[in-house]
């Protein structure tokens, strides 16, 4: 397995610190609003790899935080009328929700920063004592001067980095010693919360948290991956590791993974060009496994564009899978019971006694070409040597068309119940490893549109007319149709 390090610029062989564990720490987001798509990559990607290393056999020990104290949330804390801890605790509650319905994994640990802050504190003062922070009228600076590995992870010299930074010493922050310093801690303003510290009351920077939630709840100074967005590069990833290598004087991480950007159409998703959408928007119109499926069709370092076409054909595409594994169904519900076929057999790749048949594999002699397995095992192979690829996700599903092909060939109504069964369970193996939920019963499906229509009808009495509006077209975008009549509301699949 090998993954591309930020770091070194490089693929390397993936050697966790402890065998058969795996230490894993992604930044989460700062919870002031419902989470957009651009939030919802990281989150899918990174819990895809989560899953295909517990796959592989590795405890794993995932940590990902939710930043609860920050000047937005504040700022929108404000204009609602509520505290900064009730802001922030209503959008963790949307966050989770949004993450369960594009079947990410809870973590191991969500640790929130302000849970944190003693450990902050104390960071901070060991940083002081070491001579690379410093205090000016309450505001604690790291002086990046002192740090000779500064700008390794962004691979920027600091020269440069210095001269973009030239107009900083005019915008209020003239105390620096240099214009690279960033704050660890800052005084409290009015009305802010704050919290009491060496230096006065206030709170710390936002670069300080994840240095201390990951090694806390990773139970290490030095862990295997850290991960999130290329967005947070530099200056955010490049600061955490500044500060822990500085105060232990052992390396922060091993592997940095970074995902790249979104765009929408074909341009940069900013909330200044009003082009961003919410998870939850995204949701009105699709199933967010589409969502999911769409996030895992390139891969996680190349640029994804988001689009209504785009949508439709991930739509399309996860639509094939289920289809094949709702066609199995049927031919499960309907096959009789007998033993394998010999030719069964031969195509599951498994002996006499029902045991898959080890396969290596090797080369053709005269051209040099790999030989694989002609039955079902080359697909999971197939999966494999992509995922083991620098999480190859686009390459493992299209081990999984492959599958999916094979059923559609092979699996006859005159095949044996054993042999259907064995078939759609290596699809669905293999498509709960990207998360993508695949054998989606019709009872389920129902289920699901009576709870729509029961959130509707809720709404409308509560003359909440824009949300059953709202319920009524997601509906609708995923076949159903509505009508209202004397006996109650009922829906038909066009």
């Amino acid at each position: 397995m090998r993954f591309y390090n930020t770091l070194t610029k490089t693929k390397q062989e993936f050697k966790p610190i402890t065998p058969g564990k795996v230490t894993m720490y992604v930044c989460g987001p700062t919870v002031y609003n419902l989470i957009h798509i651009g939030n919802a990559r990281p989150m899918i990607v990174f819990d895809t790899l989560r899953r295909y290393l517990t796959y592989k056999g590795y405890d794993v020990n995932y940590v990902s935080n939710f930043t609860d104290v920050d000047d937005k949330i504040i700022q929108r804390a404000n204009e609602e009328g509520v505290t900064a801890a009730e802001l922030s605790q209503k959008y963790i509650r949307e966050t989770k929700k949004d993450m369960a319905d594009m079947n990410v994994l809870p973590a191991t640990t969500h640790p929130l920063a302000t849970q944190e802050i003693d450990g902050m504190i104390r960071l901070i003062r060991d940083l002081e004592e070491k001579g690379f922070a410093y205090n000016v009228n309450g505001t604690v600076y790291f002086r990046t001067r002192k740090d000779p590995g500064y700008g390794k992870l962004s691979h920027k010299n600091l020269d440069d980095l210095r001269s973009g930074f030239r107009d900083l010493k005019v915008t209020g922050e003239a105390e620096k010693e240099d214009p690279l310093d960033f704050v660890l801690w800052k005084p409290k303003k009015e009305g802010e919360p704050f919290w009491k510290s060496p230096w006065g009351d206030g709170r710390p920077g936002w670069h300080t948290e994840c240095c201390v939630m990951s090694r806390k709840y990773l139970h290490a100074t030095t862990i295997d991956i850290h991960a999130g967005g290329e967005d947070l590069i530099f200056p955010h990833h490049e600061n955490e590791i500044a500060q822990v290598e500085c105060a232990t004087g052992q390396e922060f991480a091993h592997y940095w993974l970074h995902n790249a950007f979104l765009n929408i159409d074909n341009v940069k998703m900013s909330k200044s060009l009003g082009n961003f959408k919410t998870v939850r928007e995204v949701g009105e119109h699709y199933d967010l496994q589409v969502l999911r499926f769409f996030m895992l069709s390139a891969h996680y370092r190349r640029v994804l564009n988001f689009s209504a076409d785009i949508m439709e054909a991930a739509k399309a595409s996860l639509g094939r899978i289920r289809t094949a594994v709702s066609t199995l169904n049927d031919h499960i519900a309907g096959a009789k019971s007998m033993p394998l076929t010999e030719d069964e057999k031969r195509k599951l790749g498994i002996d006499e006694e029902g045991r898959r048949i080890p396969f290596e594999l090797k080369k053709d002699p005269m051209t040099g070409a790999e030989i694989w397995p002609e039955d079902m095992r080359r697909f999971r192979l197939e999966f494999e040597r992509a995922m083991d690829d620098d999480l190859n996700t686009a390459d493992a599903e299209t081990a999984i068309f492959n599958l999916v092909k094979f059923a559609n060939v092979e699996v006859t109504a005159d095949s044996s119940r054993e042999f259907a069964e064995a078939v759609k369970k290596e699809i669905v193996e293999l498509s709960d490893i990207l998360g993508l939920i695949v054998d989606v019963r019709e009872e389920d499906l129902d289920e699901e549109i009576e709870q729509k229509i029961a959130e509707r009808n809720a709404a409308r009495k509560a003359k909440d007319f824009a949300k059953a509006d709202a319920i009524r077209d997601e509906l609708l975008a995923k076949g159903i149709i509505l009508k209202d009549t004397r006996d109650g509301v009922k829906w038909e699949r066009k």
